[in-house]
């Protein structure tokens, strides 16, 4: 990106549109009602256009953030709409589509961020002095046009793959200064085992899910229930909405029920790593079904913890006496699908190898991994999975990577993504300079001195 934090000295990037479109897609959901302006059209893409009160509000904003650049950031800010417009229009004219219910949960999302950073939704609706759904009407069209931006990008880079040579080459092509300093980073295996959940509890939230579900068929809102007691945080503020998915995106026993169900039906209930669910279709489109879902999951009792650590305290033992290695205790003990076949050699979700950076921690293990030394084992903790569950575990550290400048030996895989990430830019920019041959661009007079990156825009 062209814009830098004030505090901030500029470093060498790779400049394209790939970023900037990123950014468009992902920006503050704020407008600044509040200053007058003046409005025109400033610029024509297609069959779309840009606005002059579309460059203040972006201009404002990146001020208000520190941001300043080192050429004019309004004529920058333009072409980076530009380049936006000119996707939207080729989205629009390829029949690209984004569903309502989709549109509808990032609205939601957004607006749901907004009222967190602004206090409460009664203060959000007096700072536009309009209801929340009149503030809805408004950036409705705003967040899908911004979609199918997103969607025409993704389309256009989709296809990019990288080889072992492109790597190489990029690593040894790009400045030094340039190239991203590693925190510092470790590598550890753990052994893991799940809560022994009483029956009791277990049939407690059954119960649970069996009363929400009559109240859904006896005419309650199903997405009013699932705000007030689903124990999913990614869509329990969404009414339990998930948004379109295919099959091979969701967990096998949740997706053969929820492509069973006919439109408005409420399922049994459903278990499935992540808990108990009751779920209800809200729509089905080609291979793909959009549907809400209530989760509750079975609480841990002091008596279920405590067994739970004496048995890994247990392990341990044997561990710290070398009457077991850390890895057939795994073999035998771990109840982590996800890491019992390696050993128990645990792979960053963010990165897909096998090293961590601190903060890419849960707050348990990262605590646990500060008081041990290189191939020290911790003693039991409570922590909790990648779906939220509490899980209990024991842990070792078996590398430590002190912080470095990333380099092929170390960090193939980040400078695989730069890679990747530079081609996707080429690819965009290439696009957008053909496009620009075949689509109707005007831009205003006022704005014909600009310097833009690409000379296509002025014609």
């Amino acid at each position: 990106m062209r814009f830098t934090k004030l505090s901030y000295k500029p470093v060498k990037k790779i400049t394209s549109y790939f970023p900037v479109i990123f950014i468009l897609v992902m920006l503050p959901f704020r407008v600044y009602a509040q200053q007058k302006i003046v409005d025109r059209i400033v610029a024509t893409v297609g069959n779309e256009i840009i606005l002059q009160s579309d460059i203040e509000n972006m201009y404002r904003q990146m001020l208000g953030q520190g941001m300043t650049s080192q050429g004019d950031m309004k004529c920058e800010i333009l072409e980076d709409l530009l380049a936006s417009k000119l996707m939207l229009n080729q989205a629009k004219i390829d029949s690209i589509e984004v569903g309502a219910p989709q549109v509808e949960m990032e609205l939601n999302g957004r607006l749901q961020k907004f009222i967190d950073q602004i206090g409460s939704q009664q203060k959000l609706e007096a700072y536009y002095d309009k209801s929340i759904q009149q503030i809805k009407s408004d950036f409705r069209n705003l967040i899908r046009d911004q979609m199918l931006t997103q969607e025409m990008q993704k389309k256009i880079a989709e296809d990019i793959t990288t080889t072992p040579s492109e790597i190489k080459s990029f690593y040894r092509k790009i400045p030094k200064d340039s190239l991203p300093v590693i925190p510092a980073q470790i590598e550890y295996r753990q052994l893991v085992r799940n809560p022994p959940y009483s029956e009791e509890s277990k049939l407690a939230i059954r119960q649970k899910l069996l009363d929400l579900r009559k109240r859904v068929l006896s005419g309650e809102d199903f997405a009013t229930l699932a705000i007030l007691y689903s124990e999913d945080p990614g869509s329990a503020s969404k009414g339990g909405e998930l948004g379109y998915m295919g099959k091979s995106e969701l967990v096998p026993e949740f997706a053969e029920v929820a492509f069973s169900l006919k439109k408005g039906a409420v399922s049994p209930i459903v278990k499935t790593k992540f808990g108990y669910h009751i779920i209800q279709l809200i729509d089905r489109k080609d291979e793909k079904v959009n549907v809400r879902h209530i989760l509750l999951k079975p609480k841990v009792t002091i008596e279920e913890r405590t067994k739970a650590l004496e048995f890994l305290d247990s392990i341990v033992t044997l561990i710290r006496a070398d009457s077991m290695t850390f890895i057939t205790a795994v073999h035998i003990y771990s109840q982590d699908e996800e890491t019992v076949m390696s050993g128990g050699i645990a792979v960053n979700p963010m990165t897909g190898d096998t090293r961590f950076q601190l903060d890419q921690l849960d707050q348990a293990t990262a605590e646990a991994v500060s008081k041990l030394k290189l191939e020290d084992v911790s003693d039991p903790f409570e922590s909790k999975d990648m779906t939220g569950t509490p899980v209990f575990k024991v842990i070792k550290i078996t590398n430590r990577i002190e912080p470095h400048t990333a380099n092929l030996k170390y960090d193939y895989s980040v400078l695989a993504q730069m890679t990747k990430m530079s081609k996707q830019q080429q690819t965009i920019t290439d696009w957008i300079k053909e496009k620009q041959k075949t689509t109707y661009i005007r831009i205003d007079d006022s704005y014909r001195g600009c310097h833009f990156r690409s000379k296509g825009w002025v014609k």
